[in-house]
């Protein structure tokens, strides 16, 4: 694992920011006191983390994780409490965006960037919304992970309906919902939650190997372009989904990355692809 290029933050801050001089933004939940739980103060300073991972050229792909025993335990009891009681007293009438903040986690998705999560603990409710918007989820082996909303007389929340029986299917995804129960790691990559559990000690280092690796050898533009594809095509069926990729290997094929990635197979070196500019458009 590199060394960090800079630290952003202090040690002490809500989500700390690393940029590594390998291409590769470590995002961290850190109120491992709260078990890193979801509060609109923490979700503001997040979405602003991956703002600059996002602006920032020199970075080609993002890892979030969390501090302590915690990825993110789901939603601050302390803050829902709260809510609970405004509830009461309002009949009904409470802000629950202070709890989630502006935006919500399927905004992952939307970003150009690869975000891997590496699920480091406990992974519940907001906390397993957020892991799931992520494109790839690397787990600690023993990790604790639930929807848990059924049992809070909550509901499937902002988009966990949309994105988990795509990643698993609508059966499984029934029995997680519908049940809130708990399930570990090794389950969790069964049923294709997570896609790779590994000893607590190698988590990281796996995750940021494995943006390291993307961020070394995948040209941005190619990533930006397959994302959206993926997420996109989920709305389309396979004729309009195969047209719109033709369409898109056509442009890909006029772009110096195309002849930087077939260049540098052939004299058998590490491809050199330019970054991101923020002027490239939306391809969807």
């Amino acid at each position: 694992m590199s060394a960090p290029d800079h630290v952003a933050e202090p040690v002490a801050t809500p989500v700390r920011y690393e940029v590594r001089d390998t291409g590769v933004a470590l995002i961290t939940l850190n109120r491992p006191e709260r078990m890193n739980g979801w509060g609109g103060g923490l979700a503001t300073m997040f979405y602003e983390r991956l703002d600059c991972a996002e602006a920032d050229p020199d970075v080609r792909a993002i890892v979030v994780t969390g501090s302590g025993r915690a990825f993110c335990a789901g939603a601050d009891m302390g803050d829902l409490t709260t809510i609970s009681a405004a509830t009461v007293d309002t009949a009904g009438d409470t802000d629950v965006g202070k709890l989630v903040g502006a935006r919500h986690p399927h905004f992952v998705m939307s970003m150009r960037k690869p975000v891997v999560a590496a699920i480091n603990g406990a992974c519940a409710g907001m906390g397993l919304t957020l892991a799931l918007m992520c494109d790839v989820r690397f787990a600690a082996d023993g990790a604790k992970f639930t929807t848990s909303f059924a049992r809070r007389g909550l509901i499937a929340e902002y988009g966990i309906s949309w994105i988990l029986p795509r990643i698993v299917g609508t059966g499984v995804a029934m029995d997680l919902l519908l049940s809130g129960r708990v399930f570990f790691a090794d389950e969790a990559a069964r049923l294709g939650v997570v896609n790779e559990v590994l000893p607590t000690d190698e988590l990281l280092s796996r995750a940021i190997g494995y943006a390291e690796d993307i961020a070394a050898n995948c040209a941005p533009s190619s990533l930006a372009v397959i994302k959206q594809q993926v997420y996109a095509d989920t709305m389309r069926n396979v004729v309009e989904a195969s047209d719109h990729a033709e369409k898109l290997m056509h442009e890909s094929m006029t772009r110096p990355d195309f002849i930087e990635g077939i260049t540098s197979f052939f004299e058998k070196r590490p491809p050199n692809f330019p970054p991101l500019t923020p002027e490239q458009e939306d391809t969807r």
